[in-house]
Formats: structure tokens, C-alpha cells, sequence
């Protein structure tokens, strides 16, 4: 042995990783497993095929710790970890686990809690990109349910990691899977394998592998690509699911009545966009909503509780707008309600009687009520910017966004008006609270300290308030903005809807 072999071996041991160099390994240094392995697991290169062999049992890389055998080179810089990742027949009597997980991984350190970032196959066919951005914190994702990828790729570009994949041998593309998450220095990139059930030893095999740098994105005309995704909000289960992506921007995802299908807006037109598996879902090709003679439609919109009306802020050929309009919820033609452009739909009364609006006087943004039968308007607010208004379910309170205090922060007020508060109280600019269907958590953006109004392309992070506490938590970080969540996006008391954002070179596959 070796003194830089002994010197390794003592440092596995002291990280509480098993650590094995019996074989060549290609493109990778050594394996260890991470976490608890029982028996150890083991990873073996065929020179002629190219193909590594996985052997390896394992709890999950998830939660707070993570259980899997990982096939590792360190590495600094930008990089890029590409592979065909194929499970061969079982050779156990049971079925096997749907999330087993092949890995493609970035990692800070070896111990069982560490930071990191994968590209993640699972045995059922989904693709998920995973990570952890602090030590010991909770595990999140994106995941893509589109079948199985057969060529996975993970790139790191600076503190940006991407997801792409090839499902049928096309060209790799991207999945609207990206993150931000630093790692620092030297780190480790690797293959793992979980199998995601410690009582049972599986299989798995990559070829084709690169570990490369990646290449240059181009110097074409910044272009942006939209995400639309799900995400689970308690914290063990923040697992977000990517519903569509595409070149361009769409904005404001709102839930119909029934479940079917999602509301956006794209190019001054609201789409549908169908949801295909309830369970785990994916999207379908957007399909017009009928809104008549409206256009110029913007990301403010809402169906009524009672299922019967969708708001929207659009123009009409006589009105250039926006202004606030209701169609029946099944499309049809616009009837206005609101007279005095700039005006913006923010928020449904529970009986469905009243709508909250916000519109530009005198270059201040204010909020309004009005009756959704027609009639005069009632100003609630009148001291600085007011934005963002949504009620409550019981009808109690109107949650709203306000910079009279200097910056952006959440307030709110009894519905005619009186009695605001402050509720948030940080350094960060607040915007667009929305409230769950069950009155206990309110989704917001936040912006960072400095940053003025709520333009898009920025990075802002979704952040939880608890009603009964008052606690704040951080759920997702991300590149939006305006667009993000514009509409009441809640899709039940645990989901809720979100659009990135990513800007690219134009032809960036």
C-alpha cells in the first residue's frame, strides 16, 4: 500500500465511508459507499465495453442523509457528467423499489449529509435533477415524468446546474430542470446507485460515460426559456415537478376549478395547459382559452371559488387597458368591470361576490374592491404602493404587499380596509402573497434586499409563511420574477404552481 492509498483510506474511514480501489475505474479515482451500505458496495469497470457495473443496496439519497455506492473523481471548475444509464433484469425474487435511483453526482464531501447535486434516473422511468444546498438540510428536486431518458447529462457552470437528457436518441436538450447551488473548491463527480430498499441489492450500468468540461454556450442574442412547475410544500417532500418548458416566456399558472388543466399566459393569450396524471404530473400542448374579444392579456388572473368566473386584466378593441374583465369559466365573451386603466386583477372575494384589483393613480399603485355583479369600486389603501391582495378562506383578512415602510414587506387588512399590520419583517422585498385553501400557509416571492418593483429574470426565492406563527421558511430558490407567481397559484393545500425562468444564448439546445 501505497502512502497516499493509506492517508485516503484513513480519511474514508474517519468521514464513516467504506472505501474500496481493488480495480481500474476509467474515467473515476476510487468508490466509496456514502452513508450506511449493507453488505458494501461495489463498482467494477470493463475496459473493452466501456461499461461500469454497480452493485449496490442503500436507503436513498434523499431527507437529510443519504444511503447509495459512489464511483468518484475530484474536480474543480465547470464540468459536465454525461451517461447511458440501463437496468438490467433483477435478479431477486420481489419487484424492485420504483425510486431506485441511478446517480449522476456533484458532491462537496463524502460524509452521508453533504451538499450536493445528481441527475437522477429512477428504476419507474422518472428523471429527477436532486439536491442539497446545506449540510444536513432536507433534499429537494425537479423531476421530469416523461418516460425513461436513455443519455443523461449534469453541467455545472459556475453556481448553475442543469439537467439534460435524450429519451429516444435525439440530440441531449434541456428539461427546464436548473438550479443554483455553490460547491466549493475541489468537490467530488461521480456514478452512485441506490437502491432504495436496504434489504435488497440492485444493479445498474452506465456507458457511453464522459466527465469533461462543457462547451461554451454561444454568443447568440439572450433568449429566455419558461419553466412551469408543481412543487410539494412540507418540508421533507419539497419535490417539484416540471409540468412544461420552453423557449419563450409564459407566466401566471392558475388552477381550473376541476384539476385539468393549468392557466397561463403567453404572447397577450391565456392557454390551457392540460395536466395529464393527476399523480405525477406532466403537461400537455397548450390549447387557446377562449376570452373573446379580450387581448393583450396579462399574468393576473383567477377563477372564482365558486367555480362559475375567470377573472383577467386584458384589452378589449374599444379599451386598450388592462383592465379587470369576467368570462364564464368555460370561455366565452368578456364583461368588463373595471374603468379606469391601469387596473390588474389581484384576488376573489370566498363568496365569490367580490374581486380586490390593484390600479395606478397618479403614478402610485393602490388596492380596490369591487362588486363582481358591477358597481362602484371602494379604495382600501392609500399610503404608499399596494399590491399583490388575495383573501383569506374565511374572508377575514386581505393579505397584501406594501412598501410604505420603506421596503417591500407582507401586510394585511380586514377587507373594508382597516386595521393593517405588518407581517413580514426581514431585509428582503416581498411580493405576491397568496394564501393555501386551508388558511395556513401563505406563498411569497423575495426579492433580494436593494432590488426595486418586481421585474423577472431575477433571483428570487419562494418563502412560506406559517399564519398561526408567523414562521418563515424558505421553499424554493430560483431565476423569476414577474411571472412567477402572479395569479393565485395554491393547486391544493399542499402543491402549488411556479414559473422559472432561464436566460440563454438563442439556439441553446
Amino acid at each position: 500500500m501505497t502512502a497516499k492509498t493509506a492517508v485516503w483510506l484513513a480519511f474514508c474511514v474517519g468521514l464513516g465511508v467504506s472505501p474500496t480501489t481493488a480495480e481500474p475505474l476509467g474515467l473515476f479515482e476510487a468508490q466509496s459507499d456514502v452513508g450506511s451500505v449493507t453488505p458494501p458496495g461495489t463498482g467494477r469497470f470493463d475496459a473493452a465495453s466501456g461499461v461500469y457495473t454497480l452493485t449496490a443496496a442503500g436507503a436513498n439519497a434523499w431527507y437529510r442523509e443519504d444511503g447509495f455506492h459512489y464511483v468518484w473523481k475530484k474536480v474543480s471548475g465547470d464540468v459536465a457528467l454525461q451517461a447511458d444509464v440501463t437496468w438490467p433484469p433483477i435478479a431477486y425474487a420481489h419487484e424492485p423499489v420504483g425510486h431506485r435511483k441511478a446517480l449522476l453526482m456533484f458532491r462537496q464531501t463524502l460524509d452521508p449529509g453533504a451538499v450536493y447535486a445528481d441527475a437522477a434516473p429512477h428504476g419507474d422511468g422518472t428523471t429527477a435533477l436532486q439536491y442539497r444546498r446545506e449540510k444536513g438540510a432536507n433534499t429537494q428536486d425537479i423531476e421530469i415524468n416523461l418516460g425513461a431518458a436513455k443519455t443523461v447529462r449534469l453541467e455545472k457552470r459556475g453556481d448553475t446546474i442543469t439537467l439534460l437528457a435524450s429519451f429516444h436518441g435525439e440530440p441531449l436538450h434541456r428539461m427546464g430542470a436548473t438550479i443554483k447551488l455553490h460547491l466549493e473548491g475541489t468537490f467530488y463527480a461521480g456514478i452512485g446507485l441506490t437502491s432504495h430498499d436496504v434489504n435488497t441489492t440492485d444493479v445498474v450500468q452506465f456507458a457511453n460515460v464522459k466527465l469533461e468540461a462543457p462547451a461554451p454556450l454561444g454568443a447568440g442574442k439572450p433568449a429566455t426559456w419558461a419553466t412551469l412547475q408543481i412543487i410539494q410544500t412540507e418540508d421533507p417532500f419539497r419535490r417539484a415537478m416540471m409540468i412544461r418548458t420552453a423557449p419563450g416566456i409564459f407566466e401566471g399558472p392558475n388552477r381550473a376549478p376541476d384539476g385539468s388543466f393549468l392557466l397561463i399566459n403567453a404572447s397577450g393569450r391565456l392557454w390551457k395547459v392540460p395536466l395529464l396524471n393527476p399523480k405525477t404530473p406532466s403537461g400537455g400542448e397548450p390549447v387557446p382559452f377562449d376570452t373573446g374579444a379580450a387581448s393583450g392579456c396579462w399574468g393576473e388572473h383567477g377563477f372564482s371559488p365558486d367555480g362559475k368566473w375567470l377573472a383577467i386584466s386584458c384589452s378589449t378593441p374599444d379599451n386598450k387597458g388592462p383592465d379587470v374583465y369576467l368570462v364564464p369559466a368555460a370561455g366565452g365573451a368578456p364583461r368588463r368591470l373595471t374603468h379606469h386603466p391601469v387596473s390588474y386583477f389581484r384576488g376573489w372575494s370566498p363568496d365569490s361576490k367580490t374581486i380586490v384589483f390593484a390600479s395606478v393613480r397618479d403614478r402610485w399603485t393602490d388596492l380596490f374592491s369591487i362588486p363582481a355583479a358591477g358597481g362602484d369600486e371602494t379604495r382600501l389603501t392609500s399610503v404608499g404602493n399596494n399590491d399583490g391582495a388575495e383573501y383569506t378562506p374565511d374572508g377575514a383578512w386581505l393579505y397584501f404587499n406594501s412598501d410604505r415602510s420603506g421596503s417591500t414587506q407582507l401586510w394585511r387588512m380586514h377587507p373594508d380596509g382597516s386595521a393593517s399590520e405588518r407581517v413580514t419583517q426581514d431585509d428582503l422585498n416581498d411580493w405576491y402573497p397568496h394564501i393555501s385553501p386551508d388558511g395556513k400557509q401563505v406563498v411569497f416571492l423575495s426579492y433580494a434586499k436593494g432590488v426595486v418593483g418586481h421585474a423577472m429574470n431575477q433571483d428570487v426565492t419562494l418563502r412560506l409563511l406559517d399564519t398561526a406563527t408567523g414562521e418563515v421558511r424558505t421553499l424554493v430558490d430560483l431565476t423569476g420574477g414577474q411571472g412567477t407567481l402572479d395569479s393565485p397559484s395554491w393547486i391544493d393545500k399542499n402543491h402549488l404552481g411556479f414559473t422559472s425562468y432561464e436566460v440563454l444564448p438563442e439556439g441553446t439546445p
